[in-house]
C-alpha cells in the first residue's frame, strides 16, 4: 500500500470546507478543525477503547490523524453522564478558545455536537452510529439518536 499524502490533504480540505458550511460558520476553517478535533477527542474520551477502534476504522485516513492525535490508547472512559459535563470536556479539549467555538451557551454546543455526528454519518456506517450511541450514558445519547436517520 502506497501513501499518496497528496490525496489525503486534499480530502481533508475537501472535508474541512463541507463540514465548515454544514456548521454554518462562513470560512473560519481553523474554527472548525478545533472543534471537530474537541468533539473527536472528546468522544474517544468516553466510549470504551474497543468501541473506539472500530469507529475509527470507518473513518477516512485524514480523519483518523485527527481522532488519534495526542492519544495514548491506555486511559479508561471518562466518567462524564450529562451533557453538561460532556460539554465541559470539550472544553477542556479546546482551552482557550473554547468559549468563542463553542459559545457560552451550552445550546449552542450541544447544536454544534449534532450536526457534527450528522455530518459524520457520511463517513461511518448506521450501525457502528448505534453502537456508539448504545456505549453511552442516557443524557448523552441524543446527541446521535437523532440523527442517526440523516
Amino acid at each position: 500500500m502506497s501513501l499518496n499524502f497528496n490525496q489525503y490533504a486534499t480530502e481533508g480540505n475537501t472535508f474541512i470546507k463541507a463540514y465548515t458550511e454544514h456548521l454554518g460558520l462562513g470560512n473560519d476553517y481553523d474554527k472548525a478543525g478545533r472543534m471537530l478535533s474537541a468533539i473527536l477527542h472528546s468522544l474517544r474520551d468516553i466510549i470504551p477503547f474497543a468501541e473506539s477502534l472500530q469507529f475509527m476504522a470507518q473513518l477516512p485516513m485524514f480523519l483518523k490523524a485527527v481522532y488519534v492525535n495526542g492519544w495514548s490508547g491506555r486511559r479508561r472512559p471518562e466518567k462524564i453522564r450529562k451533557m453538561e459535563e460532556f460539554i465541559e470536556l470539550l472544553r477542556t479539549h479546546q482551552r482557550g478558545a473554547a468559549a468563542n467555538d463553542f459559545g457560552d451557551e451550552d445550546e449552542e454546543a450541544e447544536k454544534y455536537l449534532q450536526l457534527t455526528f450528522m455530518f459524520l454519518r457520511k463517513y461511518v456506517s448506521l450501525g457502528e452510529l448505534e453502537d456508539i450511541r448504545d456505549s453511552l450514558p442516557k443524557d448523552l445519547k441524543f446527541m446521535i439518536y437523532s440523527n442517526l436517520m440523516f
